[in-house]
C-alpha cells in the first residue's frame, strides 16, 4: 500500500505531466486559438460572463474573479440560474465564457443558445473538441487530454488544473495587452497587506516643514537643534541650490564627538552618500533597501531636491512590517 507522501508525490507529477502538454499545445492551434480569445475579450466593451457547471464550474467562478481584479468586468453566472432568470444579465456586447471537459454539459444549453440568438460572442474551453459545446463556439480553447490523479474515480484533478492555467494564462496575456498598471491594480485592492504592498513612497513620506534638512554652511550646532527638534534620528544637508549633498546621522554625531565637542561646519562632518529613494518607487522596494542596510530613514527626491522623508515607522503603520 502506498503512502501518503508517495501518492501526493504521484499526484502532483501527474499533475504537472498535464500542464506540460497545456504548455506544448501553446504552440499549435490553442496558441492561436488563445490569441483570438484574448482580442475578444480585450474588445468587446461590456463584461465577461463566465459560466461552468460542477468543478469546471468553481474554475469558472475563480476566472471571473481574477478577471474583475484585473480591470476587465466579469461575473460568474451558474447555468441553473441563467435557467431561470439570468439569462437577463447577458446583453450583445458581452462575451461568454463557458467551461466543461466534456463539452457535454446539457445544463449550459440555455446559456449557449442564449448565447447565438443575440450574437453574443462565445469562448469554450473543454477537453473534447468535438463536443456539442465545442461545436457551437466562435473561439475554441481545445484543450489536451490528460490522465486525472485520481485515476481509479476519475475525480476532476489533472483537468482542473488546466482549467486554471488557461485562466490565468487569459488574465495574464490580458494585463499586458491592455497596459493595466500598478496603480490600477492598486485601486482595485485597497486593503490588505497586498493593498499596502502597492502603496508609492509618495503616499506615506512626510513633506514640508517635518522634512528634516539645514544648508551645508550651517553648524554642527545647528544640526544638532535640527536633528533633537524632529523624530527621524537624521538631517539632510542641501547645498545653495537646494539639492541634497550629505546627510547627518546619530552616528555621524558621535565620530564628530568622539575627541570631544568642537562646533565646526556641518559639511565636515556629513556623510556624502545620502541614502535616498524617489516618490514612485513601491513602498515595499524602499522597505527592503532599509533592511538590506541596516537604516531606518530614506530622503525622498525629486530631480536632485529633497521633496519629503520616509521613515520605517510610516512603513510600520501601513501594515508593510
Amino acid at each position: 500500500m502506498k503512502t501518503s507522501r508517495q501518492i501526493a508525490i504521484e499526484t502532483i507529477a501527474c499533475e504537472l505531466r498535464g500542464l506540460e502538454s497545456l504548455r506544448e499545445a501553446f504552440a499549435g492551434p490553442l496558441g492561436d486559438a488563445f490569441a483570438r480569445a484574448v482580442d475578444v475579450i480585450s474588445d468587446a466593451p461590456g463584461r465577461v460572463i463566465v459560466t461552468g457547471v460542477g468543478k469546471s464550474g468553481h474554475i469558472a467562478r475563480k476566472i471571473a474573479a481574477t478577471l474583475a481584479s484585473t480591470g476587465k468586468p466579469a461575473h460568474f453566472v451558474h447555468p441553473s440560474d441563467a435557467s431561470h432568470g439570468d439569462l437577463g444579465m447577458i446583453r450583445e456586447n458581452d462575451v461568454v465564457f463557458a467551461l466543461s471537459w466534456s463539452g457535454e454539459s446539457s445544463e449550459l444549453s440555455d446559456i449557449v443558445a442564449h448565447s447565438r440568438r443575440f450574437n453574443v460572442s462565445l469562448i469554450v474551453s473543454t477537453g473534447n473538441a468535438n463536443s456539442t459545446l465545442a461545436k457551437a463556439a466562435d473561439v475554441l480553447l481545445a484543450l489536451p487530454q490528460c490522465e486525472e490523479a485520481c485515476s481509479d474515480l476519475m475525480a476532476p484533478t489533472t483537468s482542473t488544473t488546466m482549467q486554471l492555467a488557461l485562466g490565468d494564462a487569459l488574465v495574464t496575456a490580458l494585463v499586458n495587452k491592455t497596459n493595466f498598471s500598478g496603480e490600477d491594480f492598486h485601486a482595485l485592492h485597497p486593503g490588505g497587506r497586498l493593498g499596502a504592498r502597492l502603496l508609492r513612497v509618495r503616499a506615506l513620506m512626510h513633506t514640508g516643514h517635518e522634512i528634516p534638512l539645514l544648508h551645508e554652511n550651517a553648524t554642527l550646532s545647528d544640526a544638532i537643534v535640527r536633528m533633537t527638534s524632529g523624530r527621524f534620528g537624521i538631517t539632510g544637508v542641501v547645498d545653495a541650490e537646494e539639492k541634497l549633498v550629505g546627510s547627518i546621522t546619530d552616528g555621524d554625531l558621535r565620530r564628530a564627538f568622539s575627541q570631544g565637542f568642537h562646533d565646526r561646519p556641518a559639511k565636515g562632518v556629513m556623510g556624502r552618500a545620502p541614502r535616498i529613494t524617489v516618490p514612485d518607487e513601491f513602498a515595499h522596494r524602499a522597505l527592503a533597501r532599509m533592511n538590506a542596510d541596516s537604516i531606518t530613514s530614506l530622503f525622498v527626491v525629486e530631480d536632485s531636491r529633497v521633496i519629503g522623508i520616509l521613515h520605517i515607522h510610516d512603513l510600520l503603520r501601513a501594515g508593510l512590517v
